[in-house]
């Protein structure tokens, strides 16, 4: 029999990947898991493995071309015993399969539970129906959407159709391994379980065939008129590129708060321990120490570490600390996030961004080490510049930017010494926060950088 494989819905607003390499051909033998393509989404570069055994029948693409979620790739001849694999060895990936059934644990009396065994309303063939809007709020309320009837044109699945299943089925909020979102009349917030990889609410609002570059088009003269051009197209990590930080330009009120740090006692204890950490795997840098410094200052000024949510005229607190780290790489600057930043020590710390720089680098990292993140730190010092002003990576409301460190004369009780002083740059989103309390946000980061042992106290 043949079987089709159709690029999957990987979520997080993907409508297409771009193929990079095809390591098969028609006629191949191909046995399951063996890998077939490397595709890179507006996200990261992921391996995809055969999800049978069987005869490599006819590919649908080559290399350069931008497959589209629910379109086929390749298809297989297999043989009538062999059946398609649950799931594919890439990242995030699912095959299209037989309808599955989820365990949904339902809330019993408080005394106790029982659970109910419910069958997939949508198989996972294709993407499902389903605005970034609604697909945000099943994260939230941790509805799974392939339990979910949709109710609109063509099955389309509402965000009334979501709240209408989490009220009948008791417990609903536990298909995806979260508790259920609890209230407050102050605010609402969802009750995390570390680590979290929840996914950023950052996908564009429109379908891909009509996602713009920018979000106001511009018609540009006939350059070729004055002299030879050349026309690239914009794809894959580029274009994503261009879209957020559109989006964060037109939807954030940009607003900076420049300040300097006096690093001198903390670049000597860096320098004391970086041998030692570096014996153990990691490399011990000043944005490992900015890291701790950050996740301190956030739970002090809560407000940093949020998100404002335009449809509901509410800000969104997060009572988790992941904070992503750009990372300069030959495809583009990408940010890879650590979770749960507050939660681990500095050579942990030191180890893992240490490995997750080199991933990213190499077009290795994982998707889910891309999304999550509630506040981004750039360092532009190992380039050089005495200041910057970098763009919130929206959905968050703050971004810090470190430049080049120096030497410098500072007067110090009447005399003149010299210190090694960072210059840094806070920009934020003016509807959360204020001027005063990006100034205080820094000014504690400064404390914590500027006094080793006040670090300590801090995390």
């Amino acid at each position: 029999m043949v079987f089709e494989f159709k690029l999957p819905d990987v979520g997080e607003g993907i409508h297409e990947a771009e193929v990079l390499a095809i390591k098969v051909k028609e006629g191949d033998a191909i046995k399951e898991y063996q890998p077939m393509f490397d595709v890179e989404t507006d996200k990261a570069v992921v391996e995809i493995t055969s999800p049978v055994t069987g005869i490599v029948q006819r590919l649908f693409v080559k290399t350069g071309d931008m497959a589209r979620v629910g379109e086929v790739m390749i298809t297989f001849e297999v043989g009538a015993g062999d059946k398609p694999a649950e799931k594919l060895a890439a990242p995030a990936l699912a095959t299209a399969g037989a309808p599955r059934a989820v365990a949904v644990e339902a809330a019993g009396n408080g005394r106790g539970s029982a659970a109910a065994i419910l069958p997939l309303v949508h198989e996972s063939s294709g993407p499902i129906p389903a605005a970034p809007a609604t697909r945000r709020l099943a994260r939230e309320m941790g509805v799974d959407l392939n339990m979910v009837k949709g109710s609109g044109p063509g099955g389309r699945v509402l965000k009334e159709d979501i709240r209408a299943y989490a009220e009948e089925v008791p417990g609903a909020a536990k298909v995806s391994g979260r508790e259920p979102a609890s209230t407050s009349p102050q605010r609402r917030h969802v009750t995390p379980t570390p680590p979290r990889t929840g996914a950023r609410a950052d996908e564009p609002q429109e379908s891909a065939a009509r996602e713009p570059r920018t979000l106001t088009p511009f018609v540009l003269p006939d350059f070729s008129r004055f002299g030879p051009v050349d026309r690239v197209p914009l794809r894959s990590l580029r274009r994503k590129i261009a879209l957020n930080m559109a989006q964060s330009w037109t939807h954030v009120p940009h607003v900076a708060h420049f300040d300097e740090i006096d690093i001198t006692e903390i670049e000597a204890y860096r320098t004391k321990h970086e041998k030692a950490v570096a014996q153990k795997g990691g490399k011990f840098s000043l944005t490992v120490l900015v890291l701790k410094a950050i996740a301190s200052a956030l739970k002090k000024y809560p407000q940093f570490n949020s998100s404002l949510d335009e449809t509901t005229s509410e800000i969104v607190y997060k009572r988790y600390y992941n904070i992503g780290v750009a990372v300069a790489t030959d495809r583009g600057l990408i940010v890879p996030v650590i979770k749960d930043v507050d939660r681990k020590s500095l050579l942990e710390l030191s180890i893992e961004l240490a490995e997750l720089a080199a991933r990213t680098r190499e077009g290795k990292v994982e998707l889910e080490r891309l999304q999550g993140g509630t506040f981004t730190i750039t360092n532009i010092g190992a380039i050089g510049g005495t200041g910057m002003m970098p763009m919130v990576n929206y959905p968050e409301v703050a971004i810090f930017g470190m430049a080049k460190s120096k030497l410098q004369p500072e007067v110090r009780n009447g005399g003149i010494v010299i210190r090694n002083m960072l210059n840094v740059t806070m920009s934020f989103d003016h509807r959360v926060a204020d001027g005063a309390e990006a100034a205080y946000f820094v000014r504690h980061v400064a404390d914590c950088l500027e006094d080793p042992f006040k670090l300590a106290l801090e995390v």
